[in-house]
């Protein structure tokens, strides 16, 4: 018998309902608007619950002469419920049209309909500050008193006859599918509610990583100047060894200042101001910033750049590469060689740092660009952080091919811009 009752036409509606509660769900989810908008918001699930209610009439589990059989009032309770007495109106207006225009008019809907509209409303205001548990019990019971309730008032009424799909269809079933709906709904809401508080736990996470990552490394300089102030202050010493002390101090400030340098340009936003920006000019200069720092390495740099513009902020740009390629040099501390090239595919500008030097682990190439986390020494990890930020705010993306003692290559696909360099100018080699 159970079998006889729960044919395709019960999935059918089953699955229109629960259609339209995903649709709602995912508009929601990506709509900041209808987010900061309760109206937006219901409105959304009125037409969402108004489509479901439709489509039920449309196409009905069970027809005969006297009645529709259909899963409507779910959609319609499910609206009236979560979106209050507003939503619950427009649906009710919308499900008698189209019962009007399907089927006729029929009065006993009417009432049937208006029964379920002022209970549903009067219950919506606590139904929405229920916990999740009891607002299933109370989708549950609600439907099914309702449809006891209207069934008498048709029977008082209109000398309505009680069948056996009408007692299956519109008494037994409804409750136990529309608390199932609401189940569903509660879900993705909970989903949604849980994905908003994760990202803000991986923000703090970032602050307080970041946090621990500048009290740390500007500490230790700190104490380093503390300390030789302090020796300078005790007791006469040698003029060179005073100038020793001093350079040392005046060094691990820099040091400091550096650290915050790195940390302010992760923190700031985007810049406003961008601009068309020729790579192979900008590489060449960055290669000529870090020459000398290279010769200090005994490391010996070449490059391939043709021209390709891209779109960003120049100083931005020049950081970012600047920190990567220091990042280079400083993994190659017994020499070595270091490639930059960049050339046009398609409509994306590639560049490719190559370095022979110590290269990463498996875990390190995975963790490369978070913060507090570097392969050096006394790295913070706040300059590739620095980098990789700049290569996502110019809309770009990056890959790491690294083996240890072999080398690492890094490269990184930046977004053509639509203005071109001079035909004339088509490559450049430092």
């Amino acid at each position: 018998m159970a079998g006889f009752y729960i044919n395709q036409h019960v999935l059918n509606n089953l699955f229109y309902i629960l259609v339209t509660v995903f649709a709602f769900s995912f508009i929601y989810d990506h709509s900041a608007a209808i987010q900061r908008k309760p109206l937006y918001s219901r409105a959304l699930l009125a037409v969402c619950m108004a489509l479901a209610s439709v489509l039920c009439m449309k196409f009905p589990i069970y027809v005969d002469p006297t009645c529709i059989h259909d899963f409507r009032q779910i959609p319609f309770l499910l609206g009236t419920l979560y979106g209050g007495s507003a939503v619950g109106a427009v649906l009710f207006a919308v499900s008698m049209l189209a019962r009007t225009i399907l089927y006729g008019f029929q009065p006993l809907t009417v009432v049937v309909y208006a029964i379920m509209f002022v209970a549903a409303s009067a219950v919506s205001p606590l139904f929405q500050r229920l916990p999740r548990p009891a607002k299933l019990f109370t989708t549950l019971w609600l439907t099914f008193l309702l449809a006891v309730l209207t069934t008498f008032v048709a029977i008082i009424i209109a000398d309505f006859p009680v069948t056996k799909p009408y007692i299956v269809y519109f008494i037994l079933m409804p409750p136990f599918v529309m608390m199932f709906a609401a189940y569903v709904m509660e879900t993705l809401h909970e989903a949604q509610l849980a994905r908003v508080e994760l990202m803000k736990m991986e923000k703090m996470e970032i602050v307080s990583q970041l946090a621990a990552s500048i009290s740390h490394e500007i500490r230790n300089p700190l104490t380093v100047v503390k300390g030789f102030i302090q020796l300078l202050q005790t007791r006469p010493m040698p003029r060179e060894t005073e100038e020793r002390y001093i350079r040392i101090a005046s060094e691990e400030v820099e040091r400091a200042e550096a650290i915050i340098h790195d940390y302010l340009t992760f923190a700031k936003p985007a810049p406003k101001k961008t601009e068309p920006i020729d790579v192979a000019v900008e590489l060449q200069r960055v290669i000529q910033m870090i020459q000398p720092l290279a010769h200090m390495h005994s490391i010996e740099i070449s490059s391939s750049l043709k021209h390709g513009v891209v779109i960003g902020n120049v100083q931005y740009f020049q950081q970012c590469f600047l920190n990567l390629a220091k990042n280079s040099i400083e993994a190659m501390p017994d020499g070595g060689r270091l490639h930059i090239s960049a050339h046009r595919q398609g409509g994306a500008v590639v560049i490719t740092i190559v370095d022979n030097g110590i290269g990463m682990t498996k875990e390190q190439v995975r963790r490369f660009g978070e913060p507090y986390f570097s392969t050096k020494e006394k790295g913070t990890g706040l300059g590739t952080m620095v980098a990789v930020k700049i290569i996502e705010q110019m809309g770009g993306t990056w890959t790491i091919e690294s083996a240890v003692q072999k080398g690492t290559t890094l490269t990184v696909t930046l977004p053509a811009g639509r203005v071109q360099p001079p035909a004339s100018e088509q490559s450049a080699a430092g």
